[in-house]
């Protein structure tokens, strides 16, 4: 029931911000309000509008590929003393996308990410690490390719706030880490050019649904 009151609000909200429905639309008449930090003990649902991982990559010593893909659906829960919690976020590979139709073949395909068989990742994270009311960091896991490794996305930054759209609080920010694909086993150009190395920016807002 919650999930289902979360996405009326959700798709609602969505609806009165998109220009095709609403070519007049300006930003709300109310301002976002400061909402504290995460709550003890409450949950939150991902936002699928505002969460997506972005990836860099260099090739040839030159420019950085770079591609986005969007979350499927996830859960943040903070446990009863607000210093910790848990996190499980679904992420839709096959939504990637380069800006290069020719490149997101490429990508999607056997050489990278194996979409045909493997759909979506997974982050995991059994901790959160606070600074007062703000999230830092959290160590999980991050499973691509049927493959799973250790991955502490770190926050850049980080912030709690009322939703005017909806009047719920939502949380969230922006968090950095970097891996060396090699380790999901994808390899593909390692030998002429394109970079082990990859820098993953995350965007997440979680909706707290017990308010």
């Amino acid at each position: 029931m919650k999930k289902l009151f979360l996405a009326a609000a959700l798709s609602a909200a969505t609806a009165f911000a998109t220009p095709a429905l609403a070519q007049d639309y300006t930003a709300p008449p109310v301002a976002a309000k400061p909402a504290g930090g995460p709550v003890k003990n409450a949950s939150y649902v991902i936002d699928p509008t505002h969460t997506f991982v972005m990836y860099e990559m260099g090739h040839y010593g030159t420019t950085t590929n770079r591609g986005r893909f969007s979350t499927k659906d996830g859960s943040v829960q903070i446990d009863g003393t607000g210093s910790s919690g848990k996190v499980d976020i679904t992420m839709d590979i096959s939504s990637i996308n380069t800006g290069v139709d020719l490149l997101n073949r490429h990508v999607q395909s056997k050489d990278f990410f194996n979409v045909a068989e493997f759909p979506t990742g997974r982050f995991v994270a059994d901790r959160i690490e606070f600074n007062g009311e703000k999230v830092i960091d959290v160590p999980g896991t991050l499973t691509l390719m049927g493959q799973t490794r250790p991955v502490t996305l770190k926050a850049v930054r980080f912030n709690c706030y009322l939703n005017p759209l909806i009047n719920r609080q939502v949380c969230g920010g922006d968090f950095e880490t970097t891996v060396q694909r090699s380790d999901w086993g994808i390899t593909w150009g390692l030998n002429f050019g394109f970079e082990n190395r990859v820098k993953l920016l995350v965007q997440v807002e979680a909706v707290n649904v017990q308010q």
